[in-house]
Parts: C-alpha cells; structure tokens; sequence
C-alpha cells in the first residue's frame, strides 16, 4: 500500500465538497495512483463514503480506474484545470519562444511555475535525438532548490519565503544539488544579479541547465523558462538564446522593461 499521511479525525472535510476536494488532494507526484484504502487512510472518511465519493468522481471524470481497484486524475479535471486564465496565458505566450528554442538548442526546454513550496512544471518540449533524458513532466513538481528554473523562482520570492524554503530542509537529489543554506543564498544573489541561473546536474544526474526568468507587465517574476543539457556541455553558449526566449515570453504577457536584469522583483 502506498505511504500516505493521515490526518486527525478533527481535520477531516464534513461537507460533501471539502471530502471530494480531499479525495483529489491524496493524489500527489510522488501518489499518482492510488488504491480505495490509500484514499481511505489520507482522508480519514470511512470506507462507504470515500468509495461512494470516488465513484461519483470517476463518473464525472474527475479520476479514473487504473487496473483493478486503484484510481488515478481523471483528464476531465485536467482539462477544467487548464481553463486558468494565467496558466492558459502564459503558456500560450511562451509557446512559440520555447518551441523556438527547443529547435536551435536541439534539447529539451521547460515552463516552470511557484506551485506553494515547490516548483510546476507546466510544459515541457522534447529536444532532438541527443536530448538528454530527464525526469520531468507536466503536471509534476520538485523541490525548488534543486533546480535551474526552480532557483530562478526562489531568486526572486520574498525573503520570509526563502526562509521557509530553507527551513523545510535541502534535500541532495543528484551530486550538485545544493544542500548548504548559506551556498543556496549566495547562488539567488547571483541570478538576481546576471538575470539568469547555470544549475549542474542539481536535479538529475548527467543533466545540467540554463534558466532565465519570465515576467508579467508589472514586472512580476510569474514562471522561469530553461533548457537541459548535458552535464558535459559548457552552459554559457546557452545563455543568450535561453535569455531571448525568455524575454520574447515576458513581451508577450506585456512587459516593457528590460531583460530582467535588475528589474522589479517580490524581493
């Protein structure tokens, strides 16, 4: 059975709609398939109401069965989802630059969003037949300090928030994830400083990445753009054209500033 928290009984949703809600919110990355009893002891909802509710949800289409007794998101709920307008609005802005890149770089290249605590991966373009193998996905998300596009985001979130980052812990996911706090801060000076973040294999193991950021027309850091390379590929040839695509991106949501070098922040 898949490891799952249990909440107290006190936290448990009462109305039908908070234990639907709490029904899809048992389902993470990290429990993207989940068995009645799984969703019966991260709920706390006895056995009858959450098999009535799941029920009700895979006829709507909100999950759907996976196999034999276990039950995974529906595209019904993804498809509602996407309606966002900013999700819808800037992944539409960022298409054409980042299918841009995809093709002059020939790897793969990433939309990242601020996802709570984590960094969203929003879309995700295959690169040529010497792209590197990655672990990203849509939908999927990863710690924010062990990545190119998720310290991007971190460079430019309120200083409280990197407190909390920083205080939930540094997990090492591959050789260069940056574990030490003092390191990771010195690393988000320096992106706010050049406009864009060099990561060596701190996600994946044999891939590295150039990320820049993308911003609203405020000025708003709103999601990093990137590309993955190699481990054994020098990085600063990818900076220009990772910085045009993000920029382009930041002209399509309406942002008339420069190219984010020194520009308005949430710091």
């Amino acid at each position: 059975m898949t490891s799952v928290t249990t909440p107290s009984a006190a936290d448990a949703p009462r109305s039908v709609l908070g234990r639907a809600l709490g029904v899809l919110a048992a389902f993470s990355d990290a429990s993207p398939e989940l068995a009645l009893g799984d969703i019966v002891a991260a709920t706390s909802l006895p056995p009858a109401t959450a098999h009535r509710i799941v029920a009700e949800l895979v006829a709507w289409g909100a999950l759907e069965r996976v196999g034999r007794g276990r039950y995974r998101i529906g595209m019904r709920l993804w498809r509602v989802g996407a309606l966002a307008p900013s999700a819808r609005n800037l992944r539409e802005a960022a298409l054409p630059p980042l299918q841009d890149l995809a093709a002059a770089t020939g790897h793969v290249v990433h939309l990242v969003v601020l996802d709570g605590h984590r960094a969203l991966f929003v879309e995700r373009l295959a690169g040529g037949e010497d792209a590197v193998t990655v672990r990203s996905r849509v939908g999927r998300d990863l710690p924010l300090h062990a990545s190119g596009p998720g310290k991007v985001l971190l460079a430019h979130a309120p200083a409280a928030f990197v407190d909390e980052v920083i205080g939930h812990g540094l997990p090492r996911l591959a050789p260069g994830t940056i574990t030490d706090p003092g390191t990771l801060r010195a690393v988000l000076d320096d992106i706010r400083r050049t406009g864009y973040c060099l990561s060596h294999e701190e996600m994946t193991e044999g891939a590295s990445s150039v990320a820049a950021p993308v911003r609203d027309s405020t000025g708003r850091v709103v999601a990093a753009l990137a590309v993955v390379v190699p481990a054994a590929a020098p990085l600063p040839p990818f900076v220009p054209a990772v910085r045009m695509a993000a920029t382009a991106t930041s002209r399509r949501l309406g942002f008339r500033g420069g190219n984010g070098h020194g520009a308005s922040s949430a710091r």
